[in-house]
C-alpha cells in the first residue's frame, strides 16, 4: 500500500474534490472522526469545513494547515469498507493525528480501490502537530498495515515514482511549466474527474488551476486549457504559465475528454 501525504493551505479545495465524488456517486464517506453529524447524514462542503473552522482560527502561523492523504492499497488487493475505516482510524492515529477532526472518503470511479483522508494538522490550541521524520513513520505504518491486513507489499519503485509524481508546483524553483506538466501528465492514472469544477478542486492540491480558453491552432478553433500556478495562499501569480503547441493540444484533448464525460453525468 502506498499513502501519500499532501499539505496546502485550501482546505475547500480538498473537501470539494472528494464531495464532488460523492454528489456524483463515485464516492462516498466511509468514516468521520470528530466531525458534527447532520440530521440527514449527508454533507456539504460548507458543512464538512464548519469541523475544522475552530482548528483554523486558533491556528497560530502554520500556513500548508490542511493534510489531504491517500491510502492506495495494490489493485489486486480486495479491500472492504469496513477493512478501510479501520486501516484509515490506524493510520491517523500511528501518525499523531487520532484527536484530529478527519473524513474518510472512498473512490469508486477506478478500478484501483483507495480512500482519501481530509484533516488539518494544527490542534485545538492552533499549535503544528509534528511531522519529524513524517515520511519514514509513513511507511512503517503502511507495512504494518499490510501484515496486518494481508496486503500486497508495495515495492520501492512504485513508492519513489508517486513520490517524484505527485508533487505541488514550488513557483520560487523556477521551470513552472515543467512542473505543472509533471502533474497533469500523469493525473489521470491515479485519480478520475468529470468536470471542470472538479479537475480544478484536484489541481488547487498541487498549487495549480486552469480556466478553459478558446482560440486557433493550426487553422482550426479549439478549445483548450490555461494552467496557472498558484502561491501558498492560491492566489495566481502575476506570470502564467502558458504551455507549448503540443501541451495545448493535450489541453484541448483533456477538454473534450471532460465535457465528454460530464455528458454521462
Amino acid at each position: 500500500m502506498i499513502a501519500k501525504i499532501g499539505r496546502s493551505a485550501n482546505l475547500y479545495g480538498a473537501l470539494a474534490y472528494n464531495q464532488l465524488k460523492v454528489d456524483n456517486e463515485n464516492g462516498q464517506i466511509l468514516f468521520a472522526n470528530k466531525m458534527i453529524e447532520t440530521a440527514s447524514g449527508h454533507y456539504s462542503v460548507a458543512q464538512l469545513a464548519q469541523s475544522f473552522a475552530p482548528y483554523l482560527i486558533a491556528n497560530r502561523n502554520t500556513e500548508k494547515h490542511t493534510l489531504h492523504i491517500s491510502l492506495n492499497p495494490d489493485p489486486n488487493d480486495k479491500v472492504s469498507d469496513d477493512k478501510f475505516r479501520e486501516m484509515a482510524e490506524q493510520y491517523m492515529w500511528e501518525m499523531g493525528y487520532g484527536e484530529q477532526p478527519f473524513v474518510v472518503f472512498k473512490h469508486t470511479d477506478i478500478d484501483r480501490s483507495h480512500i482519501h483522508i481530509v484533516s488539518v494538522c494544527v490542534d485545538e490550541q492552533g499549535k503544528k502537530i509534528s511531522d519529524k521524520f513524517e515520511k519514514m513513520r509513513s511507511m512503517n505504518v503502511c507495512r504494518e498495515l499490510e501484515r496486518q491486513h494481508g496486503l500486497i507489499p508495495a515495492t520501492d519503485k512504485e513508492r519513489n515514482q508517486m513520490d517524484k509524481v505527485f508533487r505541488p508546483v514550488d513557483y520560487r524553483a523556477g521551470d513552472v511549466k515543467s512542473q505543472i506538466a509533471s502533474v497533469v501528465r500523469h493525473l489521470p492514472n491515479y485519480y478520475q474527474y468529470q468536470t471542470l469544477g472538479e479537475y480544478n478542486a484536484l489541481l488547487s492540491l498541487f498549487n495549480i488551476t486552469t480556466e478553459k480558453v478558446e482560440g486557433e491552432l493550426q487553422g482550426k478553433m479549439q478549445q483548450g486549457l490555461l494552467y496557472i500556478p498558484l502561491n501558498e495562499k492560491a492566489k495566481e501569480q502575476c506570470i502564467r504559465s502558458r504551455l507549448r503547441c503540443s501541451e495545448r493540444v493535450q489541453g484541448f484533448r483533456l477538454w473534450n475528454c471532460i465535457l465528454r464525460n460530464a455528458k454521462q453525468l
